[in-house]
């Protein structure tokens, strides 16, 4: 697994932490350029000097998202929900069912 983390400014926001889910995560630049990346999961903070903290499990550019790679990924990871027996494999399946619709969709 790999941790990423990134700090940046959004001014004028109250103190919050936010619960990450599967999705897009986009990014502003100073110069306006907007960045936009694909997260599995974590957390964002914004701190009270306006700082924004996002550390993900596991992140990339969704420019570099394999379509074919992640459908292939969803496939096997839906028969593996299939075929679980104890909760836990049913949950960890479902985790990554969950992760790989949500890059399928963003592809």
């Amino acid at each position: 697994k790999h941790w990423y983390q990134r700090r940046v400014r959004v001014p004028n926001h109250v103190p919050t932490i936010a619960i990450l889910l599967p999705g897009v995560v986009s990014v502003t630049t100073e110069a306006g350029d907007v960045q936009r990346f694909f997260v599995s999961s974590g957390t964002a903070t914004i701190h009270a000097d306006s700082t924004v903290q996002i550390m993900a499990e596991e992140i990339c550019d969704v420019g570099e998202i394999d379509g074919a790679a992640v459908r292939s990924a969803l496939e096997v990871s839906r028969s593996k929900l299939a075929s679980a027996t104890s909760e836990a494999d049913k949950a960890a399946a479902q985790i990554e069912v969950d992760v790989y619709e949500c890059m399928v969709a963003v592809a």
